[in-house]
């Protein structure tokens, strides 16, 4: 579902309901930026320029908080987009988390209707009412089929989807403002924020993530000890997703184990990466530690599907052949596939200077040790070249480049050695070279 995607009375209601939506959150603006102001002004001049932005970034990224879960994840998906934001704004951006409070008896009862038409539907034999995890858009709980299997439901919050669809409309509008002053004239502002958006309401469609996490149990059953949860298909709703119950989920377990085990945790977990990334050509764009843990059994759990993202076969390949290049230390071929795959040029772009630029930074990267590489780094520093010669990367590869970069953090905690350069060979060469 987007925003286009709307009937004509929900959409009369929403352009209703928008004037009371914008008064409040520019009040809560100004209540918010105008002492942020004030406070990095006096930084600036006491302690710095940096110093200003970061007290301007962090009142920024209080501001959406406040706002509600709407901002909060648009924030989040914004926060992904290194190639237009400056990085220190990303880095506050990333720092959002769902800090909704879990629904209480009567929201869950009123879930299980919009969702069953009862709050006691006769597939189950019991729901455990008090939620086992919490977030804005839905809460999860223990439940019991008549068969005595064990399961999770993740059962949609009332109202979330007007809500959140009223919020995102005034987004746009606001996008539309923004993008026609002369400081963003050449940045792809509606682009970005449409995309956005699209990322954020995809979440509120339960059909479509029944279906992705369907689609990633059989793709990741190649890759050894991954598990995706089964969804049970008869017994799930437009309003909510049944799937098999994961027990005992820590995300604390991988500190608890062997070096060796760490070390596997850290190889299924990017393995899976890549070959959603390189080979199926259908990521999970969202591996933070919440979506990703770890078992005692040695397998590593991969959860909640809202945010994925689907290739085209030519974006697929381009984004495995940038690898492969890139890990043979071929830079200018990875920076001519960087221009390939740009979603469009500014009105002052520099192509040369950008190829040159980025066939360098391929080149040191490629001579760094395995300790010393990062991908954070690497994707900072390219981004940064975007930006300063006018390339603008296409939505579609940036999300899948975040897939990476948010997990990075955890495979290196896993494995302080691992390669992720070697690492990803075997699986490039599936995906260029092997049967589909």
């Amino acid at each position: 579902m987007t925003t286009s995607e709307v009937s004509a009375p929900i959409a009369d209601r929403i352009r209703a309901a928008l004037p009371r939506r914008a008064f409040r959150v520019l009040a809560l603006g100004v209540a918010h930026l105008v002492p942020a102001a004030v406070a990095a002004l006096l930084l600036a001049v006491v302690r710095g320029r940096d110093a200003a932005r970061s007290c301007a970034y962090r009142r920024l990224t209080a501001l959406l908080v406040r706002l509600g879960p709407t901002f909060i994840k648009a924030g989040q998906v914004l926060g992904t987009r290194r190639d237009v934001l400056p990085p220190a704004l990303c880095d506050e951006l990333s720092s959002l988390q769902d800090s909704a409070a879990p629904m209480d008896l009567v929201q869950t009862r009123r879930a299980l209707v919009e969702a069953y038409g009862t709050a006691h539907p006769p597939d189950f034999a019991r729901i455990d009412h008090r939620p086992v995890a919490a977030g804005s858009v839905a809460c999860v709980y223990r439940g019991e089929l008549r068969t005595g299997e064990v399961v999770a439901l993740k059962l949609r919050r009332p109202d979330v989807a007007r809500t959140m669809t009223e919020d995102l409309a005034l987004v746009r509008r606001g996008a539309g403002i923004v993008a026609r002053l002369p400081v963003f004239r050449g940045l792809p502002v509606v682009e970005v924020v449409g995309s956005m958006s699209d990322a954020v309401l995809g979440q509120l469609d339960f059909v479509r993530e029944s279906e992705n996490l369907r689609r990633l149990r059989e793709n990741l059953s190649v890759v050894p000890r991954v598990w995706v949860p089964k969804v049970h298909v008869e017994q799930s709703r437009p309003r909510c997703i049944v799937m098999e119950f994961v027990p005992d989920l820590d995300a604390q377990a991988a500190q608890r184990c062997s070096p060796a085990a760490r070390r596997r945790f850290a190889a299924s977990g990017l393995a899976a990466i890549y070959q959603m990334i390189f080979v199926d050509g259908f990521v999970h764009c969202d591996m933070h530690p919440g979506n990703l843990y770890f078992t005692a059994s040695s397998q590593v759990v991969v959860l909640d599907a809202g945010f994925s993202v689907r290739l085209s076969e030519r974006l697929r390949r381009l984004f495995a052949e940038f690898f492969m290049n890139m890990s043979t230390g071929n830079g200018d071929k990875c920076a001519e596939i960087v221009v390939r795959s740009a979603a469009g040029t500014g009105p002052e772009a520099d192509l040369d200077g950008f190829l040159r630029r980025m066939s360098d930074l391929v080149r040191r990267s490629h001579g760094l040790p395995a300790r010393d590489f990062s991908l954070i780094a690497f994707a900072g520093e390219m981004f940064d070249l975007q930006r300063r010669f006018g390339v603008h990367a296409a939505p579609e590869l940036i999300f899948p480049l975040l897939s990476l970069l948010v997990i990075e953090g955890t495979i290196r905690d896993l494995d302080p050695g691992m390669d992720f350069q070697e690492a990803a060979k075997p699986i490039l060469m599936r995906g260029l070279f092997g049967a589909k």
